[in-house]
């Protein structure tokens, strides 16, 4: 059975699904002020790195941890369920299946008390 990272197509699928993602992102008032001083070229490659290994890819994230990254953000519970929607669409926009989806977003969701209130 393979992982999913290669359900979502690998690397190279996976940076398509982070730049519809980020459009979705940019759109929304709710979250965009996050990102108004960040090189968002830089962002998108940073965060394809991330998302692959997160899903069984390659380990070439080099970022931090998720509770350094995120401190002095104060992001909350809307910010975090924004940003999940938001990946969620894109996933579906590429195809994704339900199931695939679903335990991709878990291994978000594992990730909240990382992000929030920090």
């Amino acid at each position: 059975m393979s992982n999913l990272y290669d359900k979502f197509g690998g690397e190279e699928n996976i940076s398509k699904v982070v730049d519809y993602f980020y459009d979705l992102v940019l759109a929304d008032q709710k979250v965009n002020a996050f990102f108004e001083n960040t090189d968002m070229e830089k962002q998108r490659r940073h965060q394809t790195k991330f998302i692959s290994f997160a899903l069984g890819g390659p380990n070439n994230y080099s970022g931090g941890a998720m509770a350094k990254v995120h401190e002095g953000m104060n992001l909350q519970p809307e910010h975090f369920d924004a940003i999940v929607r938001h990946l969620r669409a894109a996933l579906e926009h590429f195809g994704g299946k339900e199931e695939d989806i679903a335990a991709a977003l878990d291994k978000v969701e594992s990730l909240r008390n990382d992000i929030l209130y920090k």
